[in-house]
């Protein structure tokens, strides 16, 4: 990867303003594995925890972001399809939000990707706080789309989806 945790952070804050106004960090981004990490500061709710709109940001950018350094974005874009969340307790501290592919899972979804123009892969993420206690954990469906030149066909019918690991 050719760029910095700090550079990525804002890249990401300036093509995502919003991600950005909450303080979302991204500490670790390798391929097959990305941290993203933020405060509570600006991120209160009415009770005191952390607002969870939040909680799901932290998690969903995760998609996005493993995608850099794990594939060529010079041939290939992510987008979010679908993410759910589930809240498992209120978050008071800064929270710490993980997921990873395998590099099993990486090649599949290169392979697919170069031969059908798209793939699609599901990320399971874990968000803590700062004890290290779960607060939710999120599922995403993504997909890693062809560029312009990069793109095989007109559409795809059925994309297989790949897990994460």
């Amino acid at each position: 990867m050719d760029i910095t945790v700090e550079e990525l952070t804002a890249t990401l804050g300036a093509m995502v303003p919003r991600m950005g106004e909450m303080g979302i960090t991204i500490t670790r981004a390798v391929p097959g594995h990305v941290v993203a990490e933020v405060g509570m500061d600006g991120n209160a709710n009415h009770l005191g925890t952390m607002y969870a709109g939040t909680l799901f940001g932290v998690a969903e950018v995760l998609g996005g972001v493993i995608c850099v350094p794990s594939f060529d974005l010079a041939r290939f874009y992510p987008t979010v399809k679908a993410l759910t969340i589930d809240f498992r307790r209120p978050a008071t501290t800064a929270v710490r939000a993980e997921a990873s592919l395998t590099e099993e899972a990486i090649a599949r979804i290169r392979d697919l990707a170069e031969a059908t123009g798209k793939a699609e892969f599901v990320l399971d993420a874990v968000i803590a706080d700062a004890s290290g206690e779960v607060v939710a954990t999120t599922t995403g469906t993504y997909q890693l789309r062809a560029t312009g030149s990069a793109r095989v066909g007109a559409s795809v019918e059925l994309t297989p989806r790949v897990r994460g690991s």
